[in-house]
């Protein structure tokens, strides 16, 4: 920017850099806006120069953050300046200000387009650079002929030739259905035999974005493109300004081989031979040294070259050598040198026959396993699994168990997934099976879904000879101080059904088996409870002639659950009570399970159809299908009587839905399924490293956990949703977008948008009052997505920063783009994601809802009676405690009220409301500006009238009172959509409650007297 003698202009800028503080700034910049619009409207007694003047103080006001919205015109018309200085600044400015949908751009198109065609190089190049810049679909259509003429013009220096090529691939990819290279072919081989390496890099970015798009017409580029190679790698004809630390052009290199790796195959046995050699020299001449650009930069080519040969399929040999030099950079130092190796190796898996020769290097690869930065530990653990197989899984198995220990929780998630994938897989025999995966369950339970020890148990009623072996190792782990909730459950079915084989084993009695299993019943949660009772009928059941002493004592734990608030224990204990009074005919009653059908493992159907997920157009993404993912489908096959909870018997697939827990007639629980199966690109999100699947359509269900969302949908209330907008889109989504978005605000992971082009998936992670969302963009087809854009529209209680969105999206490729969240204050309102691309001729514009919602920043926490009644006495009366009669509510059970209630966060504390009929909430809200509230929640219902309900809630700051109030009042009720009049039914009076006689001394009475 030449501004040599522009004295008002290094003035203005002096008197900015200056300022003491952003109002003194503010102040300085108005003033001077308001003296250039002034000039402005005097224009014809303006020079040139002055003109000029004022459009680069325009400009550097845009640059420190100020809108400009005038002066627009003054800066085109700068473009048609005869003189190269404000011509300059034209260019400049304009591309600075505009965007390619502004009007005043259709005023330049004439002056660029001379400015083009005309003889003057410089001038040829601020155009091209502008209309690069801009890319437009008004420039596209009026300027790409020109463009193209000036790319074969002969006449041309290397420099308007190199830009030429960059501005009509800009335009090619922003407007691929305007830019016209039917025919190019045969152009494009005749700009490959250019000398100039400038020119020739440049085009070759175009022929790759052209060979993307269709590869078919370009055939004839291909001999020239390894010739091109051969020439790089011999040094031949290479100029000393594109060597770059020893390498010959490594930029134009990488190209041409990402270029050849989206043609098929090479027939022509000469060429195919050439560039055999080439990659050869490629592989023979790469080696790690101390100058960090110059490895980038060999390193940039090698694993370009290590693609096109897996793409080649070349001989088992030059893929020996590939891995050689692969295991040579997992054993250095330089992490990421290290990254790079294992990341490549594992690609390498997709070729056949080199598996023996990548597990020559299992040591070092087991030792990544230890290294401190966390990416390379994902790499490791991506590679075991992928050369994992019958003669190493032992091994590998048994190193995963041994890392699940001191592995980050990050992944250990990931990790027990893999290894109880592999351990099913390649089991030598059923016994070592159960050991793992009790050892995973051991020691990362918090991580270990349901279908992993459904499988299990699975196993163990299929096989009569495991039944004992896994009945005596349960019991040897249920001995430990500590037991994960998920061991408690797997040891309570698989003891209910096979203690009675071990009866003869010293201290596996009855009354022993029982007395361990009902040591765990005060550590477990409602959900644990029902299969501990069905493990208490088994073993009485097991025992005939019956222990009185221990029927006695299970009788009275059914006695005691009779009355418990969940209506599943309740049921389970009423009807086993009943049950176990039929003496002999218990026997028939609870008969032992039977087998499962034989089918295949839900996890290893998921390990198979797992889509690769590579980063680059490689010719393993156009060769890979995609593939189904199958959701989790349950049959329930069971005969019909109090047995324990069954394992399910359809397909468990590694995603797990979001399932409801139903009571059947029998008193038995069973898993319903909330969605049929779907489409998943997002491997990294969805596929076997996740847990949680994409939301589908809910299926209606009396008894739905989260039945709250069925009618979330149309229970919005303005104040507290952003309203979107959809456009009228040619394109439909696939799926209900509310049921997804409603879906997400009770979990952190799944599918937020889809279409029949791309799938938006969302992993999120909450702590405290910060969050981070990656938003997962997946395209679903052969061809790229472009002109990609996200904004995101933050309301004013969410600080939200988004990464960059690329602006295009390669064929089957996926994208992700980190989100920080970080929340201010107390508030409903949600943030919207304004998302658009192109494909083809459809141009795609969506406005989404993130669940960036208020139940996010809810952290449940236990609260006992001696902290909470303080707290409730110490919040009295408005605004910090506010209390409203909720009509109609939608009817539900109380259980599933307390569980829709959980599922947002909101913890359920039992026993301190004396109203069996009333629920008693505790959490922790955390914001910026108000840290960690403790929030308390009464809720007090009538069973006769299960459509209202009168809700008191209390917490520190006021506007928490009310906004949190508001968002669980969403959740109940129902609201019609039709339009309601404004006036506001008057409240009424409290409903009477029957409240049992209580000592007074009780905390329920206490809490009673305060209420």
């Amino acid at each position: 920017m030449a501004m040599h003698g522009m004295r008002g202009l290094s003035v203005f800028i002096s008197d900015i850099r200056n300022c003491q503080n952003k109002e003194q700034e503010r102040l300085r910049v108005d003033k001077e806006l308001g003296n250039v619009r002034t000039r402005f409207k005097n224009e014809k007694g303006l020079t040139p120069y002055e003109k000029k003047k004022y459009v680069w103080k325009m400009l550097y006001i845009y640059m420190l953050g100020y809108d400009v919205d005038f002066g627009h015109m003054e800066a085109v018309s700068l473009i048609s300046a005869p003189k190269y200085p404000e011509k300059q600044v034209g260019y400049i400015v304009t591309s600075c200000l505009l965007n390619e949908n502004h009007d005043f751009l259709r005023v330049a198109i004439n002056s660029v387009r001379n400015d083009i065609i005309g003889r003057n190089e410089t001038f040829q190049c601020l155009a091209l650079t502008m209309v690069g810049n801009i890319g437009g679909r008004e420039f596209a259509e009026s300027l790409a002929p020109d463009v193209q003429k000036l790319l074969l013009s002969s006449s041309c220096r290397p420099l308007v030739r190199k830009k030429a090529a960059l501005c009509l691939l800009r335009l090619f990819r922003k407007n691929p259905d305007v830019v016209n290279v039917d025919g190019w072919a045969d152009r494009m081989a005749q700009l490959l035999d250019e000398r100039d390496l400038g020119v020739l890099t440049s085009s070759m970015s175009l022929l790759v974005a052209l060979v993307s798009n269709n590869h078919e017409a370009y055939w004839t580029c291909l001999p020239k493109c390894v010739k091109i190679l051969e020439r790089l790698a011999r040094n031949q004809d290479v100029p000393q300004e594109y060597t770059y630390y020893g390498i010959p052009s490594p930029w134009l290199q990488v190209k041409t081989m990402r270029a050849l790796q989206y043609f098929p195959s090479i027939e022509d046995p000469n060429t195919r031979r050439t560039l055999f050699e080439v990659l050869q020299r490629i592989l023979m001449g790469t080696d790690v040294v101390k100058n960090v650009n110059k490895n980038n930069a060999s390193h940039a080519v090698l694993f370009e070259a290590l693609a096109l040969v897996m793409h080649l399929d070349a001989e088992k040999e030059m893929m020996s050598q590939c891995v050689a030099l692969l295991g040579k950079f997992v054993a250095v130092r330089e992490p990421n040198i290290r990254y790079l190796g294992l990341e490549n190796m594992t690609r390498m898996l997709m070729v056949t026959d080199v598996q023996e020769v990548i597990k020559r290097h299992q040591v070092q690869i087991i030792a990544s396993l230890k290294d401190p930065d966390i990416s390379i530990r994902r790499r490791a653990l991506d590679l075991l699994y992928g050369m994992c197989d019958v003669t190493n899984a032992k091994d590998i198995v048994e190193e995963l168990l041994q890392y699940l220990s001191s592995a980050d929780f990050a992944m250990r998630e990931e990790l027990s997934l893999k290894a109880a994938i592999l351990a099913e897989k390649f089991a030598p025999d059923l016994s070592w099976y159960v050991d793992v995966i009790l050892q995973l369950i051991d020691k990362a339970g918090d991580f270990i879904s349901d279908d992993i020890w459904f499988r299990v148990v699975q196993f163990v009623i299929n096989n009569d000879d495991l039944q004992p072996y896994a009945a005596a190792k349960v019991k040897e782990y249920l001995h430990k101080p500590a037991v994960h909730e998920t061991m408690v459950k797997v040891s309570a079915y698989i003891l209910g059904e096979y203690s009675h084989l071990l009866a003869r084993r010293p201290g596996c009695s009855p009354k022993e088996i029982f007395s361990i299993l009902h040591e765990k019943l005060p550590t477990v949660s409602t959900t644990t409870i029902p299969i501990l009772l069905s493990a208490y009928a088994k073993i009485l059941m097991h025992t005939q002639p019956p222990d009185q002493e221990l029927q006695n004592q299970i009788w009275a734990i059914f006695t005691k659950y009779e009355s418990c608030i969940d209506a599943e224990i309740q049921q389970r204990a009423v009807e086993y009570f009943a049950l176990s009074r039929k003496g002999a005919a218990l026997m028939d009653i609870l008969a032992e399970m039977p087998k499962f059908p034989e089918r295949q493992s839900s996890l290893i159907k998921k390990a198979e159809d797992a889509e690769v997920d590579t980063a680059e157009q490689s010719a393993i993404k156009l060769r890979a299908q995609q593939q189904t993912s199958n959701a989790l489908v349950v049959t329930d096959q069971r005969p019909a009587n109090g047995a324990p909870p069954p394992v399910p018997v359809g397909q468990l697939s590694l995603v797990k839905v979001p399932s409801m827990i139903t009571t059947e007639d029998n008193g038995t629980l069973s898993k319903v399924d909330p969605q049929p199966p779907s489409a998943d690109l997002l491997g990294d999100l969805l596929g076997p490293l996740a847990i949680e699947g994409p939301p589908g359509a809910t299926v209606p269900s009396e008894h739905n956990a989260v039945s709250g969302l069925e009618g979330a949908a149309e229970a919005v209330d303005g104040s507290a949703i952003v309203p979107v907008e959809v456009e009228t889109n040619t394109v439909k989504p696939i799926g209900n977008i509310a049921e997804r978005f409603h879906a997400l605000c009770l979990k952190d992971s799944g599918v937020l948008y889809e279409d029949p082009y791309i799938q938006i998936g969302i992993k999120a992670e909450w702590r405290a009052h910060h969050g981070r969302l990656v938003l997962f963009l997946g395209n679903k087809n052969t061809a790229p997505l472009i002109s990609v854009q996200a904004l995101i529209l933050p309301p004013g209680h969410l600080k939200m920063e988004l990464s960059l969105v690329p602006e295009t999206i390669p064929p089957r490729a996926q994208v992700q783009c980190p989100l920080e969240v970080v929340n201010l204050r107390p508030s409903r309102d949600v943030a919207v994601l304004d998302y658009s691309y192109k494909f083809g001729a459809n141009m795609v514009n969506v406005k989404l809802r993130l669940p960036a919602t208020l139940n996010k920043f809810l952290q449940p926490i236990p609260v006992s009676a001696e902290e909470f009644f303080p707290q409730w006495r110490s919040l009295s009366g408005p605004p910090l405690k506010l209390q409203e009669v909720v009509r109609g509510v939608r009817p539900m059970p109380l259980s599933e009220m307390a569980n829709l209630l959980n599922s947002f966060r909101l913890m359920i504390s039992p026993g301190l409301d004396p109203n069996p009929n009333n629920l008693v909430v505790c959490t922790t809200f955390y914001s910026e500006n108000t840290h960690a509230i403790l929030c308390l929640v009464r809720i007090e219902t009538d069973p006769a009238d299960r459509t209202q309900l009168r809700m008191t809630l209390a917490s520190g700051d006021p506007t928490l009172t009310f906004e949190l109030k508001e968002f669980i009042k969403e959740q109940l009720v129902s609201i019609p959509m039709v339009p309601r009049a404004p006036a506001a039914a008057p409240p009424a009076p409290p409903a009477a409650q029957l409240t049992p006689q209580i000592p007074a001394n009780d905390p329920a009475a206490l809490l009673a007297g305060l209420l």
